[in-house]
């Protein structure tokens, strides 16, 4: 990986990319419990092959103190026993809107937030699904250096 990004679009789209970290800021300042904001990142990072976000979120997670096996099964988080209803809740949600061409997200996705979720709540979370969605497509395609 090269040393630079393909296009230095920080520079480039100044504009633009203030308001990605402003949206990015009222994410992190959500109703949504910032541990599980990370595990979202992290698992919408892991399926868009974004390495930059996938290193800065894994490492916000272990600095954090989450356990490592909860960590490395995050890919696999239908089938371990580390994950809440909580969590696989919002866990589905967010592979469902980050899957979108595959199909529109499920009712019975939608449904599974309702008992864990108020609608500020599905709303936060959405919102941050398309944040980190965007910003995986600005790191996958333009390729930033790892810190």
């Amino acid at each position: 990986m090269s040393a630079s990004p393909r296009v230095p679009y920080f520079r480039l789209a100044n504009e633009a990319i203030k308001g990605l970290l402003a949206t990015s800021k009222a994410v992190h300042d959500s109703s949504i419990d910032p541990t599980l904001m990370e595990l979202v990142f992290l698992r919408v990072s892991q399926i868009n092959g974004c390495g930059y976000c996938m290193d800065m979120h894994g490492t916000a997670l272990r600095n954090g103190g989450i356990e490592p096996r909860k960590l490395d099964t995050l890919p696999a988080w239908h089938e371990s026993r580390f994950f809440d209803a909580r969590e696989r809740a919002a866990l589905g949600w967010a592979e469902a809107l980050t899957r979108l061409p595959d199909a529109a997200p499920s009712d019975a996705a939608f449904e599974a937030l309702a008992p864990h979720f108020d609608e500020k709540g599905i709303s936060d979370l959405s919102v941050g699904i398309a944040v980190i969605n965007a910003w995986n497509r600005l790191g996958a395609g333009l390729l930033p250096p790892l810190p």
